[in-house]
């Protein structure tokens, strides 16, 4: 069930549903919390889980003065993820689980709303900050998009999202993605890459996450390699570690069984 949230001056849509221990889901940039739709259908009947859409994406409205600018930083998106469980009076510790940018926003969870943190699922995402050259692509992306409309992403970015295999096999899910990018508002679009060009490094920040973690990476994953995500896992203090095959940046999406296996196992474990 999705549901619509006032949260100071701002609107928030949010999947909630099911019963039980906790786990908020985080989607990657520029999607919505449809993304974890083949995680949200199964592991509801187990769970409880909340997925909200970020600030500008999907059914949550981007932030006022984008067009002039403003960024959407992943401090912000935490904080908002927080006061979403606030507003749904979830009071016991979550485990919150994000791909790709919602693993940025999971950086600033644990360190700012560490209280609320039972433990963390890391999927395909970086813990290093963007190079200088990254960071310019991403404010070019921010001013095309505000000029041009979301179409050119919608379509060159799907190619860098799958595994060969899904491109081939499941070529519903990268057409269901192009529509999700295309349908994304530019000045959400824009907002979050201005506020990705400038977040943080917290790879010095890993040795300190004191909550169990799982780190998750698709074999195929091209923007999160598998090396990269094995670094972070070994950096973590008794993080583990898992690599699906056959799958690419979107591994929760591409290979849905194995990871919820994976989800549901690491929840029941902390019990």
């Amino acid at each position: 069930m999705t549901k619509q949230l006032t949260i100071g001056e701002r609107e928030f849509s949010v999947y909630d549903e099911g019963s039980g221990p906790t786990i908020l889901f985080v989607h990657g940039f520029p999607l919505s919390h449809a993304m974890w739709r083949g995680q949200l259908e199964t592991l509801k009947t187990r769970f409880r889980v909340v997925a909200p859409d970020l600030r500008g994406f999907g059914d949550s409205p981007p932030p006022t003065g984008a067009d002039a600018g403003a960024k959407s930083t992943m401090r912000q998106m935490a904080d908002d993820c927080s006061a979403v469980l606030d507003a749904l009076q979830i009071a016991a510790p979550v485990v919150l689980c994000g791909l790709s940018m919602g693993g940025y926003v999971a950086w600033q969870f644990a360190k700012h709303h560490s209280g609320k943190l039972r433990g963390l699922i890391l999927c395909d995402t970086k813990a290093a900050s963007d190079t200088p050259e990254a960071a310019e692509t991403r404010r070019k992306m921010a001013e095309h998009v505000l000029k041009h409309g979301t179409s050119a992403v919608a379509e060159a970015m799907p190619a860098k999202l799958f595994a060969k295999v899904t491109h081939k096999e499941k070529p519903e899910i990268v057409a269901e993605i192009r529509k999700t990018i295309e349908a994304t508002q530019p000045q959400g679009l824009a907002a979050s890459q201005r506020g990705m060009a400038e977040r943080e490094d917290v790879r010095t920040w890993l040795p300190q996450i004191a909550v169990p973690t799982l780190v998750i990476v698709g074999r195929e994953d091209a923007i999160s390699p598998v090396d990269e995500m094995r670094a972070i896992a070994d950096a973590i203090p008794g993080a583990k570690f898992h690599v699906v095959e056959q799958a690419g940046h979107m591994a929760p999406l591409e290979q849905p069984g194995e990871v919820n296996s994976l989800i549901a196992d690491f929840v029941d474990s902390l019990a």
